[in-house]
């Protein structure tokens, strides 16, 4: 979240941001709540004053004074629990308030709606086919590598089986996206697929609620992660680093679920939206300053880019807009694939995102760091940065690849691990 000063200090650029990003927010009410609370802690303060000197008159009064002593001790006692519960409940109404608001938001990132994103650069030429090409669907049924029925015999609509050389695709991309991390610094964790609820939304995942695409787990405070980035930035909660120390680069493997497939129609078919997928993330912690930070946010793209050229797919980096940001984010860059059997003639879909988020989720997570010639600590910045998404980059890899025969040829960059130059339909 952001500090609560700075907030009350900057009210008008808060609320300006909030509607920049669609975000609804009562800063006169997070203000009043605010004051209301400063009173509550002074006048608390002032009754267990009361209170210890009242009970030091007691032992020392006289008979005739000790009875009225004690009765106003009595008072006091109510009064102070009186005004502890009513502390909690204006602190519970601040910190849901606080908690609404999103990050500040970079200003270049552009205004606007998904329909306002801008795209920085392209690379790759995008296949032309002399042929009618197939969606992923197609292929992957035509060539036995994905079983939609028994997914949802067994786990319901938007769970799959990938099957035979869609197993081995799968742990080729993790491969060759974990030896990329790992040479480029990355500290590698295979990370739990479940994290407490203070992580989660230390992160800025909300685990309950109505509007939550998180799975929770009944009577417990776990939930299932959507991302590797939540249990990479817990892991670190509560603790103070050495800046000389940042910053740190780590990737995490793990699985991830969305309760929500999201939408309908021939875009979000097959395995572009599923409740659970595989995933490489990376994540970083950097000194607390928008210059070291920003450079990392361009470590993780640079990143990502050389991931999707080496596997040899056309794709378009765009400018995430504000009303399009996650509330942590200040400013975020997506990778586009083009994907040959998406919509009518083939469109660019989303398959990496890298977020900068400043300051945010640090806050949240009490993740601090010291600098040897500085009095005090500061929140660290994190940013997160997605190194394969195995569904989105097995659809625009198997659609972009795909030969007028049905089968699929393998990028070289992939090959020593899937063990072919190409996936044909079996005999």
């Amino acid at each position: 979240m952001l500090d609560l000063q700075f907030i009350c200090d900057n009210a008008d650029l808060i609320e300006k941001n909030c509607q920049a990003r669609g975000v609804p927010c009562d800063i006169p009410r997070l203000i009043e709540l605010r004051k209301k609370r400063s009173e509550l802690i002074v006048a608390g303060d002032d009754l267990r004053r009361q209170q210890k000197e009242t009970a030091a008159k007691i032992p020392k009064a006289t008979s005739e004074e000790r009875p009225a002593l004690i009765e106003f001790g009595k008072n006091l006692k109510t009064q102070v629990a009186e005004n502890e519960s009513t502390l909690k409940e204006i602190e519970t109404d601040l910190n849901a308030e606080l908690s609404r608001l999103p990050n500040l938001t970079h200003p270049d990132a552009p205004i606007g709606g998904e329909e306002d994103a801008v795209v920085l650069r392209t690379w790759g030429k995008i296949p032309e086919f002399d042929f009618k090409p197939k969606d992923h669907v197609q292929l992957m049924a035509d060539l036995d590598m994905v079983d939609f029925e028994s997914g949802a015999k067994v786990a319901g609509s938007g769970f799959y089986f990938l099957k035979n050389e869609a197993v081995l695709l799968e742990l080729a991309m993790v491969q060759f996206a974990i030896e990329k991390v790992r040479a480029a610094g990355f500290d590698l964790y295979t990370t739990p697929d479940l994290a407490r609820q203070e992580v989660l939304e230390g992160t800025g995942y909300q685990p309950r609620g109505p509007e939550t695409q998180i799975y929770s787990i009944e009577n417990s405070d776990l939930s299932l992660i959507a991302t590797a980035e939540i249990p990479l930035g817990g892991m670190l909660k509560d603790q103070i680093l050495e800046e000389s120390n940042l910053p740190m680069r780590v990737a995490g493997l793990s699985h991830c679920f969305r309760t929500e497939a999201g939408g309908h129609g021939k875009a979000s078919k097959g395995i572009y939206r599923v409740h659970q997928f595989t995933k490489v993330e990376m994540f970083g912690f950097t000194a607390p300053d928008l210059e070291a930070s920003n450079e990392f946010h361009q470590v993780i793209v640079g990143l990502e880019e050389e991931i999707f050229q080496a596997l040899e797919i056309p794709y378009q980096v765009i400018d995430t807009p504000t009303g399009d940001l996650g509330g942590p984010a200040y400013r975020k860059f997506d990778l586009e694939a083009w994907m040959p059997g998406r919509g009518e003639n083939g469109e660019y879909g989303e398959v990496t995102s890298a977020s900068n988020c400043t300051d945010f989720q640090a806050r949240r997570l009490g993740i601090r760091c010291r600098n040897a010639e500085e009095k005090g600590t500061k929140f660290v910045h994190t940013l997160n940065g997605t190194a394969i998404a195995v569904t989105r980059a097995m659809i625009a890899l198997i659609e972009n690849h795909q030969q007028a025969d049905g089968s699929i040829r393998i990028p070289e960059a992939l090959r020593k691990w899937v063990g072919m130059d190409v996936i044909s339909a079996k005999s």
